[in-house]
């Protein structure tokens, strides 16, 4: 594989339910209000999962969260989806993906940058099938050391993570500075590109309230088995938390458990990513996040879906910046996120969009 393999949820308010009128079903409940939706009963998506799976709280979640939407709003049918989950390494990662277009999809939402590879290979033998890849780079061809150039059926959805991770940044320099600390941490999952758009993004956003403070960083491991180790997750955070650390960022996946639990036996505050994790975690755990990076992987899924069921799906690389709303930064706790945070980093967000700030890529 190259070396360089890079490494949100819709919000948690409630969704204005409707139903998906899809044919000859008559087990459907009509929703709440009243309303009902002709379904796109024409459309197939399958969605295959990466290591952590759906229940993951985090990246795989926000992908169902943006494939739930679609299903609401009628773009998809609900028995029109299948999910495949991978197992524990992720290794039956293409397999699951041939199996989704192999049983007609039109659309494949493959979740997760390891795809790319395989789908890069494969995405010929199958032109009645899209394949949307979120974080993907299947469409770089040869010049990312892959086989194929010039795929007409893959899109690769991509964020602007450094963005996002520029403000989270920010608020963890804030609340650094009103509880007396000069040392804060990142602990990434998987080494490589993606995860270091993360760390860099946010040592800037730190940076830029106070450069005196320390960004502690540490990697949970060079596969994407590194997105699945809560144990391991817990343990880097632990160190960093004994090391001075009051505030710690991941971008870890379903890792990220382990900074939580290590964060409440530390009595100290975390940051989460992808979902707003802070409406996901335990009630004991609540106090302790901060914040979440968001990065509307559900935006990605769900306007995928969309396309593909309006034709308008193109091949090539959709990129979801901070202008486009496709990074941002969670609001929920409010005993922490308070009006004086919130402003500063909203006019961060502001000048980010209008070209005054920009972003580092690279830590």
């Amino acid at each position: 594989m190259p070396k360089w393999f890079r490494t949100f949820l819709v919000p948690m308010a409630l969704l204005a339910l409707v139903a998906a009128a899809c044919g000859e079903e008559d087990g459907d409940v009509p929703p709440a209000n009243g309303d009902e939706v002709e379904g796109n009963a024409d459309l197939n998506v399958g969605v295959a999962y990466d290591v952590g799976g759906r229940g993951d709280k985090s990246f795989n979640d926000a992908a169902t969260a943006g494939v739930t939407a679609a299903v609401d709003e009628g773009l998809v049918c609900e028995e029109n989806v299948t999910y495949i989950e991978p197992d524990a390494t992720g290794s039956n990662r293409d397999e699951n993906v041939l199996a989704l277009a192999e049983d007609g999809n039109e659309l494949v939402v493959a979740v997760g940058f390891a795809f790319s590879e395989g789908i890069n290979e494969t995405a010929g033998d199958f032109p009645d099938t899209h394949f949307a890849i979120i974080d993907g780079f299947a469409t770089c061809g040869t010049v990312c050391g892959l086989a194929n150039d010039d795929l007409t059926n893959v899109t690769d959805l991509t964020f602007k993570e450094h963005e996002g991770s520029f403000l989270v940044g920010a608020v963890a320099a804030i609340q650094a500075g009103k509880d007396g600390c000069d040392t804060v941490g990142f602990l990434g999952g998987q080494t490589g590109p993606l995860i270091e758009k993360f760390e860099a993004g946010y040592i800037a956003g730190v940076a830029h309230i106070d450069e005196s403070i320390e960004v502690l960083s540490e990697y949970i491991g060079p596969d994407v088995t590194a997105f699945n180790d809560a144990v391991r997750g817990e343990a880097l955070s632990t160190d960093m938390y004994d090391a001075g650390a009051c505030i710690i960022y991941h971008a870890a996946g379903a890792s990220g458990a382990g900074l939580f639990n290590a964060a409440v036996e530390a009595d100290q505050l975390a940051i989460g990513v992808d979902s707003d994790q802070y409406l996901l975690v335990s009630p004991e755990q609540q106090p302790h996040i901060l914040t979440s990076m968001l990065k509307r992987v559900d935006t990605a899924a769900h306007d995928a879906i969309q396309q593909e069921g309006d034709g308008t799906i193109e091949p090539g690389a959709q990129v979801f910046g901070m202008e486009e709303g496709g990074v941002d930064y969670s609001k929920s706790n409010t005993d922490l996120m308070t009006e004086d945070i919130t402003s500063e980093v909203d006019e961060l967000k502001q000048m980010i969009i209008d070209g005054e700030i920009t972003v580092p890529e690279t830590p």
